[in-house]
């Protein structure tokens, strides 16, 4: 059988769809890059605001009018909604995130326990690079219920992976060549809580550092109250990726109140403080919401400088979206769109200007960058562009293809989009 794949979204939900085309090859299906060519299509979807919903459903509807004869759909929004999916045309299964994890044995009418016998190589989804980064998916669901959250709703309850099947897929991504492996989850901070006895995401991370010979480890987002000082001992650590991704929402004391954010400003702020004093030149990223429910003037500008006096290495900046089902979507005084539109492009402003300044701190030093995508320059060789282990994006030319290596980078100028200039440092 013939398999299409697609999924939106954050980077859990990339790598549930990688596991995903692991099992179906693991089954001998062939994946193809054309939705055209499918027995099958998987879309797996996004709820997390309304462009999103919009979005998983022009894609379904897409790959019905390229001609796909057979759908199923997970994620989110299938979640969320599974009668507004089931509707759309083509959709033969709608498949919750509760059962997400056993959806290839499900449609292919197998016992899970058939994928669970050896470590399934990593190869690239069709019409995609083999990534250099392996997400990893080591939590889901959350305990937590942030006001203006859907996700909690469409995951479900917090759930850890015991540290065995985390440490087989770290395996079997380094196995098939991954130079980093990121975890994933939605409360990654949470991961442990559950078992019994419980632990802490510290153990997982020193498991796997003890336990294989990963080059790089990255974390994804983490929930500022998740973290102490004792955490930040893991950075004694090189393989350690210098980049922590701490969503702060809102920079004003009253929003974060009515967003149900377990921190203050004067919390998160000695947080980073923390982080930035156990981790040398460590890139602290945020998320930001503008135009929350009630969001004053007054509120905004607080929000604003507290952002601009924290300096981060950039982050995400979120419009407002309304998700029925969530407290916040109840809240009274909504904010205009158009002033939700201005505040957004004011906030993107500020992290721009100090993402800016975190990477001019680094022009003139050396860094060791993964090479992630290539192309060709014709006879002076190759265009590559590629990560520092705190999130830099970098840009050099070689004589030869270094995708999927470690090199060390003289930093030299700013460069486009973000990116910057670096001179491949002669081994």
């Amino acid at each position: 059988m013939k398999v299409y794949l697609d999924t939106l979204g954050c980077r859990l939900n990339q790598s549930e769809i990688e596991r995903m085309a692991r099992e179906f090859r693991a089954a001998g299906h062939t994946l193809v890059a054309d939705p055209a060519e499918a027995d099958l299509v998987v879309v797996n979807t996004c709820a997390v605001t309304q462009k999103a919903v919009a979005d998983s459903r022009k894609t379904v509807r897409r790959i019905a009018r390229a001609g796909a004869r057979d759908i199923v759909v997970t994620g989110c929004w299938a979640t969320l909604e599974p009668e507004a999916v089931q509707a759309l045309p083509r959709v033969r299964m709608v498949v919750p995130n509760t059962e997400k994890d056993r959806l290839v044995a499900r449609v292919l009418d197998l016992p899970t326990e058939v994928f669970d016998l050896e470590p399934i190589a990593r190869e690239p989804l069709p019409g995609l690079r083999l990534r250099t980064r392996a997400f990893i998916k080591v939590q889901d669901g959350c305990n937590l219920r942030c006001t203006f959250c859907i996700t909690t709703i469409a995951r479900g309850p917090s759930r850890s992976r015991p540290i065995d099947e985390v440490l087989n897929d770290v395996r079997a991504a380094l196995w098939g060549g991954a130079q980093e492996i990121v975890l994933t989850g939605v409360h990654l901070g949470a991961w442990g809580r559950d078992f019994d006895p419980p632990l802490h995401l510290k153990d997982l991370v020193r498991a796997i550092l003890q336990e294989t010979d990963v080059p790089r480890l990255r974390l994804s987002s983490l929930e500022p109250w998740d973290l102490d000082e004792d955490f930040f001992a893991l950075w004694e650590d090189p393989r350690m990726c210098r980049h922590l991704h701490l969503p702060l929402q809102s920079g004003s004391l009253t929003v974060l109140r009515r967003m149900a954010r377990r921190t203050t400003p004067e919390r998160f702020a000695r947080l980073v403080e923390t982080a930035r004093r156990y981790i040398p030149d460590v890139a602290i990223t945020t998320d930001i919401i503008v135009g929350f429910p009630g969001e004053t003037e007054a509120e905004f500008e607080e929000s604003l400088a507290f952002v601009r006096a924290m300096d981060f290495a950039g982050g995400h900046v979120f419009t407002y979206s309304e998700r029925p089902g969530t407290a916040a979507a109840r809240m009274p005084n909504p904010v205009p769109h158009r002033i939700r539109k201005e505040r957004n492009a004011r906030m993107r402003a500020v992290l721009e200007e100090s993402a800016r300044a975190f990477r001019r701190r680094f022009l003139g030093r050396t860094l060791t960058v993964l090479w992630e995508a290539t192309s060709t320059l014709g006879p002076q060789g190759w265009t590559l562009t590629g990560l520092t282990d705190n999130y830099l994006r970098v840009q050099a030319t070689a004589p030869q293809n270094l995708w999927n290596r470690l090199t060390p980078v003289r930093l030299l100028a700013e460069g486009q989009n973000g990116t910057l200039q670096g001179e491949i440092v002669a081994g």
